[in-house]
């Protein structure tokens, strides 16, 4: 394990991917402290892993470390993710800007008068765990192997489900959600009738995509805490935990009965009722 991680372009790589995200949460909280809703950390979370991956990129260039078709493929992946994941959380914000998310709402009211320093040490945990998750890309992006593995062909065709299957997930709830014979109703339509959070799921599968690509080179089997972390934090945490305490608060047993009838994360059928 110490042989990878002590090797030069990879530990460089790691050391400013902290940098440069630690320093974006920074300006974020400052952001988010002007226009008072800290739910725009959800957008640049959602940009971050594009913009990391992306500064990766071009160090990787200009040192001339990796092979260029697999650092160009691991881009597209990261990008393509990353943007249509940023894009639709900031279309999210915007529409119920200058309301801030329920989530942050209630963090605030826990905190009192620290929710200001609150926010900052939740957001710059955001940064930690944010350049953490780049590893893998890091450490195929500085892979000088010149040839694709079967691995990374697995893990491409995973992604390609995974960007799929969310991207389907998020237009069917926003389609929901703009109906105005829905307000109050609890979206179970499309893939929201077989989990209680298909996009939550998917996100997680794009994680299990990147750590299968990531396996074919030297130390990739180490970033298994990416999906380990992310399965933790979308289950546990900041995903499904803190959004159906909101989902109670705002539908009450309406959201109940769903709960009662629908797997929370993995695609499943109905329970009868």
């Amino acid at each position: 394990m110490t042989d990878f991680l002590m090797h030069t372009p990879y530990l460089m790589l790691i050391i400013c991917g902290f940098a440069v995200t630690v320093t974006m949460m920074f300006m974020v909280w400052m952001l988010s402290e002007k226009i008072n809703n800290a739910g725009i950390v959800d957008v640049f979370w959602g940009f971050g892993f594009a913009i990391v991956t992306f500064f990766y990129e071009v160090l990787a260039y200009l040192q001339g470390w990796g092979w260029l078709p697999r650092k160009t493929l691991v881009l597209i992946m990261v990008a393509l993710w990353s943007l249509r994941l940023g894009t639709f959380l900031l279309y999210r914000f915007k529409r119920h800007y200058p309301k801030e998310d329920g989530r942050y709402t209630a963090y605030r009211e826990a905190w009192g008068d620290k929710a200001s320093m609150g926010m900052l040490g939740a957001f710059e945990m955001q940064a930690v765990l944010l350049a953490a998750l780049t590893l893998p890309f890091a450490l195929t992006i500085t892979s000088d192997v010149p040839y694709f593995t079967l691995l990374e062909w697995l893990g491409v065709g995973i992604w390609l489900i995974a960007f799929c299957g969310e991207s389907l997930a998020d237009h069917q709830l926003e389609s929901f959600k703009k109906d105005p014979a829905n307000q109050g109703k609890v979206c179970q339509i499309g893939l929201w009738a077989y989990s209680r959070h298909p996009n939550y799921f998917f996100e997680w599968l794009t994680w299990i995509a990147f750590y299968v690509f990531s396996l074919s080179t030297k130390g990739g089997a180490y970033t298994a805490f990416c999906p380990l972390i992310m399965y933790y934090f979308l289950t546990r945490v900041t995903g499904i935990k803190a959004t159906e305490e909101q989902a109670l608060r705002t539908r009450g047993d309406a959201y109940r009965r769903y709960q009662e009838s629908t797997s929370p994360f993995f695609l499943w059928f109905k329970k009868k009722q």
